[in-house]
C-alpha cells in the first residue's frame, strides 16, 4: 500500500517535510499546504521557498493549487513543470468558511456548471497530470454521484476522497458507505483520506477496501510521525520522536530567524503529537501557556520523560 502525507496549513511546510523524510523513511507523496495563483501571476518568496528542491529533501511535493480561474491555474501549472515538477494537485476539499464563500476549495463543489467550465479548461491545457482531492459535497452526501460524475469526465490521475462534506469540516464519522459506491462505481484512481489515526484503523480499511491500494494520511501522521512505519512492522520509539521533534524545533529556529516563531510552530505541532502520549493532556494547557521557546522545550522535555508513547488517542476535537 502507498502512503501519502496529506497538506496540512501551517504544519507540512518544507522543513517539516525534508525532516519527516530523515527521520520516517516511507511515505510516497508529499503535498505542499495550497497555494492560491492569482492574476499577477507571480510566486511569492514564500512559495518559491516551499517549492525548491533544496528546502524538501529527496522526495520533491506535489504542489496544490486552490483557485477557480482557469488562466490562473495554468499559468501556475506551467511555472511548476518548467521546474520539474511532475503533477499538480487541485483543492477541492478546503472546508474554511473564508475559502468557500469565494466559490474556491470545497465551495466549488456548490457551483457544478461553473466547475465543468474550470475543469474542460485546465484539462484541455494543462502540462502536467492533475490530481484532485475532493470532499463528497458541499452540504449533503448526496451530492456526491452528481460530483464523480462530473469529475469521470476529465483525466483525474488520482482522485482523494475526503467522504464528509464541507459544512461537516472534521466532525462527525466519514461516509465511508458514499467512498465504497464511488470505489464500485468509478474507474478512476482512488486514493481514501479521513480518520486514520492508527495501524489498526489503516489495517481494518484494506480489509473493508482490499482494492484500494493508496491513502493519504493527515492528522494520524501528525500525531504518530512513525505510523507509516508501523505499518512495515517497526516499532515506535521516544528516542527518535524526540530527535525528530528537536531537529525540527532547530530547523525552524534558523527558518524564522530566532526561536519566537519557531515556538509557535512548534505549538501547533505538539497539538497532535499529545495525543500520542498516555497523559499527553495533562501537559496541554501547560505548553499552551509558554512565552518563550526554552520554556516551551521544559515542559516537552518532561513529557518525554514522565509519559509514555500510545496509539493516538481520539483526534476529532483537534484541526
Amino acid at each position: 500500500m502507498e502512503f501519502e502525507c496529506a497538506p496540512l496549513e501551517g504544519i507540512t511546510d518544507a522543513v517539516y517535510r525534508r525532516t519527516h523524510q530523515k527521520y520516517y523513511p516511507g511515505v510516497t507523496r508529499y503535498y505542499t499546504p495550497f497555494m492560491s495563483p492569482t492574476h499577477h501571476h507571480v510566486f511569492t518568496n514564500r512559495q518559491l521557498r516551499e517549492l525548491d528542491p533544496a528546502n524538501n529533501g529527496p522526495l520533491l511535493p506535489v504542489p496544490q493549487l486552490l483557485g477557480k480561474n482557469a488562466e490562473d491555474f495554468l499559468w501556475a501549472a506551467r511555472e511548476l513543470a518548467d521546474m520539474g515538477f511532475a503533477e499538480v494537485n487541485l483543492n477541492l476539499g478546503c472546508p474554511s468558511g473564508t475559502v468557500a464563500a469565494k466559490g474556491k476549495g470545497a465551495g466549488f463543489l456548490a457551483r457544478p456548471e461553473e466547475l465543468d467550465a474550470f475543469l474542460e479548461a485546465v484539462f484541455r491545457e494543462a502540462p502536467l497530470p492533475i490530481s484532485i482531492k475532493t470532499r463528497i459535497g458541499a452540504e449533503r452526501p448526496e451530492e456526491f454521484p452528481r460530483i464523480l460524475a462530473l469529475l469521470e469526465q476529465y483525466p483525474v490521475c488520482r482522485l482523494i476522497i475526503h467522504p464528509r462534506t464541507r459544512t461537516e469540516f472534521y466532525k462527525g464519522p466519514v461516509h465511508r458507505d458514499v467512498f465504497r459506491d464511488a470505489a464500485a462505481a468509478t474507474g478512476l484512481p482512488l486514493c481514501y483520506n479521513g480518520d486514520l489515526f492508527t495501524p489498526e484503523d489503516i489495517l481494518g480499511f484494506q480489509r473493508e477496501f482490499p482494492g484500494i491500494d493508496t491513502v493519504m494520511l493527515g492528522r494520524g501522521l501528525i500525531a504518530d510521525p512513525g505510523l507509516v512505519g508501523k505499518m512495515a512492522g517497526l516499532p515506535g520509539d521516544k528516542t527518535t520522536l524526540y530527535r525528530f521533534l528537536e531537529e525540527l524545533g532547530q530547523e525552524y529556529i534558523r527558518v524564522f530567524d530566532g526561536p519566537q516563531n519557531a515556538m509557535h510552530r512548534m505549538k501547533a505541532i505538539w497539538t497532535y503529537v499529545l495525543c500520542s502520549f498516555r497523559d499527553g493532556e495533562s501537559f496541554r494547557k501547560r505548553l499552551g501557556k509558554t512565552r518563550r521557546f526554552d520554556d516551551m522545550q521544559a515542559v516537552a522535555e518532561e513529557i518525554f520523560q514522565t509519559s509514555e508513547l500510545m496509539p493516538c488517542a481520539d483526534l476529532h476535537r483537534v484541526v
